[in-house]
């Protein structure tokens, strides 16, 4: 066989162990801490060696949000579910900004890679399918939670808003974050070019966020809306973020949790089956 065809055929059955994983046992036995740990750490020092875009933009961000409509709507209105309506406002905007950025970390690593030419370089190491998600995911929601803290200690800087429920507003900030993470990943794996994922950040990922009782109540709305915002998963998000922060929400924050978790597990699951599968991974 020539050296070329080769070498090939080695990095051929190098992906095939690396895709199919978990057929037999392996050196790092059932699950590969180092290897699941390396790349976690990788996605979270991405995000990290930029921190001018990745977290520090995000507050940029969500303080201006917060301004606008609390010059443009605030004066003017009275309170929204019993708060002030710059305090309503607050723990939505957190959560939505934590939800694109837990996004733009899963989807970016995956489409970088792609059009760099080096995603054999993550299909190759001896992970596992279960270990490549939650690498994945662990990078998403570090970046999330970062973002959450930034913007929950500039909350408490301008506003001096202090979680009523703070570990559910971790929890649900985490859930959030993972599950966005997890869309990104499925983005990130049926995607090739970088305006692909700004379609879905534009077209998906954006509408969700703003149609999900990030700067209204569902009281304000008519019946059939309701109804179909209770279709959107983001929507318990925004909403147990509320009930974080203070203590209101325009649903069982329970069920709320329930509905973020299973869409979580189901988005996740996909993912862990197309990189099982190799499906529009493989060269």
């Amino acid at each position: 066989m020539p050296q070329g065809q080769g070498a090939a055929a080695v990095a051929a059955q190098g992906m095939g162990r690396g895709m199919g994983r978990g057929m037999g046992e392996r050196r790092f036995g059932r699950v590969n801490w180092l290897g699941l740990w390396t790349l976690a750490a990788r996605e979270t020092r991405r995000f990290l060696a930029v921190w001018t875009q990745t977290v520090a933009a995000p507050l940029i961000t969500a303080g201006l949000f917060l301004t606008v409509f609390s010059l443009a709507i605030g004066a003017g209105r009275g309170p929204v579910m019993g708060v002030d309506f710059t305090l309503f406002l607050a723990p939505g905007i957190l959560m939505m900004t934590v939800i694109q950025n837990a996004f733009a970390n899963t989807s970016s690593s995956l489409v970088i890679s792609k059009v760099q030419g080096n995603i054999v370089d993550t299909l190759m190491p001896p992970l596992s399918p279960s270990e490549l998600v939650l690498g994945f995911l662990a990078g998403g929601a570090a970046r999330g939670l970062v973002v959450a803290v930034v913007i929950a200690l500039g909350l408490w800087a301008t506003l001096g808003l202090v979680p009523a429920n703070p570990l559910w507003l971790l929890l649900i900030c985490l859930v959030g974050a993972s599950m966005l993470g997890a869309i990104g990943l499925v983005a990130g794996i049926l995607c090739n070019k970088f305006d692909q994922i700004a379609a879905v950040t534009n077209f998906v990922v954006t509408p969700l966020a703003f149609l999900s009782g990030t700067f209204y109540s569902l009281q304000a709305l008519p019946g059939w809306m309701q109804t179909i915002s209770h279709m959107n998963p983001v929507f318990y998000l925004i909403d147990g973020a509320r009930h974080g922060y203070l203590g209101v929400s325009d649903s069982d924050p329970v069920l709320g949790l329930v509905v973020s978790a299973g869409t979580t597990l189901a988005l996740a699951g996909l993912a862990w089956w197309w990189f099982r599968s190799g499906f529009r991974l493989k060269p």
